[in-house]
């Protein structure tokens, strides 16, 4: 009788005992410990009051990034709405139950890192993300491991033309293949006094790879899974603050996720690779923060310096607020008057009178001339796309 080689890391005889080469991963993981260390100093240099509103940003784009992953697309004004009433303030933006339920799982992963991670817990998580017990309109079991005898399988393509890229273990194995992850999630969890078990980021690498394997649910292991390596980053450090958005920059480099963990899927149970990829990622996704962080202090730089005592409408300072927001070069083509009446309740002559007052406080400065006319927020440093950084001449502007 032929013999057929495991397909899959589950199928391998040594399954479940992944493990890597810190030989080969330490280079990668030393400097993602190096630009975390440089993203916490930026932190701890602006205070606690500016980092609060840093946090929310980045939660925000935790939330979004998540759920865009997996193609969904959430409602902005709700995500800011849900982040800010469970940070504590007073909103009274929209409510929309299966946003707040992510917000919940993230923030339970982060804030709650020290209480034990158990089967009940992750199928809170899970019935969280879908609160009317559908995803779109299909029926899903919620808050419990997926039940059904078919096979769970990650497949993409048109209907009979169905590409199987990853079939995981059976439904009746699950609790089983759990109970192990569980196990081994408890008994490498840093604790004071006791020497961590093995490098933290691989540990969240590693937790990643082997629940997608499992993939427990039948919808949510994708965030879930992210929501348990955030979990393991947030005991690696110690502190629940979020200063980066992991799943941010999974979702930029989307591609090289879902091949990494195919091939990861694939393999033995040597996960050497994913954990540099891992690492590698989550070193970019601390340059990210650093980069939310710093614009945070231009925004707040500007606020304080260039527009302290400068008398601007309500439009006006919302007009501001959105180009300060969009960052350099995010507010793409540039303003010109049509684009600003698309913001605004105002006539065309209002809206051009806006934008050139606002030039005369230097606080916007222009390119082009004509049809070709733009407007750009004078920050200093910013190039706005093109190939030199602006320099507008604050000093003359009115006060």
């Amino acid at each position: 009788m032929a013999s057929h080689a495991p397909h899959y890391i589950w199928q391998q005889p040594d399954w479940p005992q992944l493990h890597f080469d810190f030989a080969a991963a330490g280079p990668a993981l030393l400097r993602a410990r190096e630009l975390k260390g440089q993203a916490n100093g930026m932190a701890r240099a602006i205070g606690l009051e500016s980092m609060d509103a840093i946090a929310q940003e980045l939660w925000m784009q935790e939330a979004v990034a998540t759920a865009a992953i997996e193609g969904e697309t959430l409602d902005l004004a709700a995500v800011r709405s849900s982040v800010l009433r469970h940070l504590g303030a007073d909103d009274r933006g929209p409510h929309l139950r299966h946003v707040d339920g992510l917000v919940e799982v993230i923030q339970d992963a982060t804030l709650n890192f020290r209480e034990p991670l158990d089967t009940d817990r992750l199928c809170r998580w899970q019935s969280a993300l879908f609160p009317g017990g559908t995803a779109g309109i299909r029926r899903i079991a919620v808050g419990r491991f997926r039940d059904h005898a078919d096979a769970m399988q990650i497949v993409s393509g048109a209907l009979g033309k169905e590409v199987v890229h990853y079939t995981a273990p059976a439904s009746a194995d699950v609790p089983r293949e759990m109970e192990a992850f569980l196990q081994w999630f408890a008994a490498t969890t840093p604790l004071p006094g006791r020497p961590a078990a093995m490098d933290g980021i691989a540990r969240a690498a590693i937790a990643h790879v082997w629940f997608e394997t499992i993939h427990p649910f039948e919808d949510g292991n994708g965030r879930i899974g992210r929501a348990v390596s955030d979990m393991a980053l947030a005991q690696d450090s110690g502190a629940p603050t979020r200063l980066y958005s992991l799943s941010r920059q999974v979702l930029v480099e989307r591609r090289g996720y879902y091949d990494a963990l195919a091939q990861a899927q694939r393999g033995g149970v040597d996960v050497t690779a994913f954990v540099q990829w891992f690492a590698d990622v989550f070193g970019r996704a601390c340059v990210a923060a650093g980069e939310v962080i710093q614009a945070s202090l231009e925004r707040s730089r500007f606020w304080a310096t260039q527009a302290q005592g400068a008398a601007i409408n309500e439009r006006q300072r919302k007009l501001l607020q959105r180009l300060l927001l969009a960052g350099d070069g995010g507010f793409l083509g540039g303003l010109n008057v049509e684009k600003y009446l698309k913001m605004v309740d105002a006539s065309k002559a209002t809206a051009t009178r806006d934008l050139s007052d606002l030039v005369q406080h230097g606080l916007l400065h222009t390119t082009g001339q004509g049809k070709a006319l733009r407007y750009y927020v004078s920050v200093p440093g910013w190039a706005h796309g093109r190939d030199e950084p602006d320099h507008p001449p604050f000093a003359n502007r009115r006060r």
